[in-house]
């Protein structure tokens, strides 16, 4: 009988002799290697070996007795029963010719004369296949030396194969215990103990988008990030960049890494030590290192055919990027062409936030569990709060409405389980177990972008379904305005023809948050912003990168989102009053009695004060076309009152590297100021066409201070003067064969607003995402402009 077999002679055919696990690490060092992907060697004990344990020791027959009559509701029977079957199996000594083989194979690996430290790892004959996640269910044991040592965690790993979460795991999702075997892999240890070590997904896990791969990364080795113990960085990379060779990072989260699991010092395999704060305050990978992993995690990927779900680790001695395992993504990559949406239809006290799991919205009652010996106290509906979880808490978090944790990123634990339950979590709440009272209604919402929020009470919620393959033809491009970069891949999933307004100044806002004079001026600013600018900076290296990073990294998620079809930036339209809320702003803002009508827009950008900020933003979109490849990207200028500050600003963006026409760069203004639409030839000689902006617009024509309640009875974009004036620049730029879209509110809260504008000849119309689907279908005459395929949520 064949005990054990090295990695190189198995592959993916070999699931039912090594397990799935071992099976895909031995396809991955027989097939990829040429491809760059490199996997530590090994080998493994095969299934059959085990089955021969069970029969022959008679193990199998006492197992299945103790088993027959459990139920993955019985949480106490279960456990009883576990305990029983694990002490029986470890109790009981392989047979004689596996261990033998064992230590044969295990001494082979050694380097120097000393024993390998290896990696121990189950491998279940149902584990990994693509639509079943058995990924955590059994044992891993990291740095084992020594023969002996070996052998006896292959014994562990055999009785991992009935911990309480994998047989409750297996009833639930119908297997048969006798049917699922376990093969043992030992594989060498890489040092990212001193390195670091991650999870990399060959999607966005939230929102199912294949176009990019998202990295979390934390230091040393990688079962802390995957128990949920460490908040990791998280990193998105643009998998058409890697391919062409180009930087490829999207967006990046810095993340607390606290805490590290190094080599043990004594008689513990490994130690959790504690993360000096300057390494905190750095990502856990460079750029080169991203660039690598995703390299490799494209070429698994484009072998396996599907999106995956991989194991990483980074060896502090060598340096090189390692591939540790790697199986089928199950969860998002099942996801069919019925798109949900939630929104939350009031607002309310925001308890506790962290990190959001999915995009669903939940209700129940808070349970707060401190251990796993509380868990009976769940019950069905209840929203489960805790510091963390692991394998073991899994027949209970099938009860929980939503689940809420302390500690973790969205590739921990909790996050993976609650992907696959399909209910939301909020992770990485650093608190929320001990705000979070026991017994209180709460809400747990995930529909707000990356920020998962825990609300007091019951607020209204309502659920969109939306059928994506029956969407009919449109004579007109229906497109989005898109300010947060975290929904862009969400967004991107609704029907729509490319985003007609991107909104520079939101991405500032929310990702810098700081004025970007007071960067400039670091560390020349008072103690508390230079505190401020500090604690944000973290990661970057500088405070003038790191405002010219994040605003390349919000503008190239949205542009990588909706490839290939277009994306309009337009350029940072905060006023005065706006932009001096910033922290920092108020000693670089003017007061302005009137600031909609003061220094915005074109005159900001020809403004001396201003000039190094804006060639920083020119920069940044610079970097986003020309060095990403991401040439889906249009730009447009705002607020321009005069063709001569139209010419001047062209002309102070082209020294900037934004000059129109170079690498198909198309310059978009805004049709805003009356001005623009009285005289829209002049303005058009300069650039490639007009998006009309129609608040402005409205408030210009009817001398209406849109912000003012007093007269906002009389804001109206359809009035016969209003649309005269976008008639005359809609008409302008068909003459021209030049773009002409619309991308103000007007449109979004009035569908025959949208049809007047559909009936002048107007190419495409901009709307919220929220109002694309009702609109879409009431300008194909298939809905009457109200609320679509609306079902109730919550009371």
């Amino acid at each position: 009988m064949e005990t054990i077999i090295p990695f190189h002679e198995v592959g993916l055919g070999d699931v039912e002799r090594v397990g799935g696990k071992n099976a895909s690490i031995g396809e991955m060092i027989r097939n990829l290697r040429a491809a760059g992907v490199h996997v530590p060697d090994g080998f493994a004990t095969t299934a059959e070996a085990f089955r021969a344990h069970l029969r022959d020791s008679g193990l199998a027959e006492r197992i299945a007795g103790l088993l027959a009559d459990v139920d993955e509701d019985d949480v106490g029977r279960l456990a009883e029963r576990g305990h029983a079957v694990r002490e029986l199996v470890l109790a009981t000594p392989l047979p004689s010719a596996l261990a033998d083989d064992v230590r044969r194979a295990y001494a082979a690996m050694a380097t120097g004369g000393a024993p390998a430290a290896v990696a121990v790892r189950s491998s279940a004959t149902a584990e990994d296949l693509a639509e079943a996640s058995f990924a955590g269910q059994q044992e891993t044991f990291l740095n084992v030396r020594g023969e002996d040592a070996v052998l006896e965690h292959v014994r562990k790993v055999y009785a991992s194969l009935f911990t309480d979460r994998a047989i409750a795991y297996r009833l639930h999702h119908g297997f048969d215990h006798a049917e699922v075997a376990i093969s043992v892999g030992v594989q060498r240890m890489a040092r990212s103990d001193l390195g670091a070590s991650g999870v990399a997904f060959t999607l966005d896990t939230e929102s199912g988008f294949q176009g990019v791969v998202f990295v979390t990364a934390a230091y040393g080795l990688g079962e802390l990030l995957v128990q949920g113990a460490v908040n990791p960085d998280e990193i998105y990379l643009h998998k058409e960049a890697l391919r062409a060779g180009r930087p490829a990072v999207l967006q990046r989260r810095l993340g607390s890494k606290a805490e590290k699991m190094v080599y043990g010092s004594g008689a513990e395999l490994v130690e959790t030590v504690p993360v000096p704060e300057e390494q905190r305050r750095r990502f856990a990978l460079a750029d080169d290192d991203l660039a690598d992993l995703g390299r490799q995690a494209l070429a698994i990927e484009d072998h396996y055919g599907r999106p995956m779900d991989i194991e990483w680790a980074k060896d502090g001695e060598t340096g090189d990027i390692v591939i540790l395992q790697a199986r089928p993504e199950t969860v998002r990559s099942r996801s069919g062409r019925v798109l949900e949406r939630f929104r939350l239809l009031e607002p309310g006290e925001v308890l506790v936030a962290g990190r959001a799991v999915g995009s669903r919205i939940a209700a129940g009652r808070v349970r707060v569990i401190a251990s796993a010996a509380e868990m009976e106290r769940v019950q069905p509906g209840d929203v489960l709060v805790t510091d963390m979880t692991d394998p073991n808490w899994e027949p209970v978090m099938k009860r929980s409405a939503a689940i809420v944790t302390d500690r973790g990123g969205r590739t921990c634990h909790a996050a993976i389980i609650a992907r696959e339950l399909n209910i939301p979590a909020v992770v990485g709440t650093t608190d929320g177990s001990r705000r979070l009272e026991d017994g209180a209604e709460v809400t747990v919402s995930c529909a707000e972008g990356d920020e998962g929020r825990v609300y007091a009470g019951r607020p209204r919620y309502d659920v969109e379904r939306i059928e994506l393959d029956r969407m009919p033809e449109l004579p007109v491009r229906l497109m989005m305005n898109v300010a947060s970069p975290d929904r862009a891949f969400a967004f991107a999933r609704l029907p729509n023809h490319g985003v007609g307004l991107a909104r520079l100044e939101f991405i500032i806002n929310n990702d810098v948050g700081v004025h970007p004079r007071a960067l400039l001026a670091y560390p020349d600013v008072p103690p508390a912003v230079r505190e401020g600018i500090e604690r944000r900076i973290a990661g970057y290296g500088s405070a003038s990168r790191f405002f010219e990073e994040k605003v390349k990294e919000g503008v190239a998620t949205i542009a990588a989102a909706f490839a290939p079809d277009p994306v309009i930036v337009r350029m940072t339209d905060f006023k005065s009053n706006e932009y001096a809320h910033l922290l920092g702003g108020e000693a670089f803002e003017p007061q302005e009695e009137n600031p909609m009508i003061g220094f915005r827009g074109a005159a900001r950008y020809r403004a001396e004060s201003f000039a190094e900020a804006f060639a920083a933003e020119c920069r940044a979109l610079v970097r986003v076309r020309d060095e990403m490849g991401l040439t889906n990207v249009k730009v447009m200028i705002p607020f321009v009152r005069t063709v001569g500050e139209l010419e001047d600003v062209l002309g102070r963006m082209a020294r900037h590297g934004l000059r129109r026409g170079a690498n198909g760069l198309e310059i978009i203004m805004m049709c805003e100021v009356p001005s623009n639409a009285i005289l829209p030839e002049a303005f058009l000689e300069h650039v490639d066409g007009f998006s009309i902006g129609s608040n402005d617009l409205t408030q210009f024509t009817l001398a209406l201070d849109r912000d003012s309640g007093l007269v906002a009875d009389l804001f109206d974009e359809r009035d016969p003067a209003v649309r005269e004036l976008m008639s005359n620049a809609i008409r302008a730029c068909r003459a021209a064969g030049k773009y002409v879209g619309i991308c103000g509110q007007g449109p979004s809260d009035h569908p025959d607003f949208a049809r007047w504008l559909l009936e002048q000849g107007i190419d495409s119309i901009s709307l919220n995402p929220d109002t694309v689907l009702a609109t879409w279908l009431y300008l194909a005459g298939d809905g009457d402009g109200g609320p679509a395929a609306v079902a109730p949520g919550a009371p």
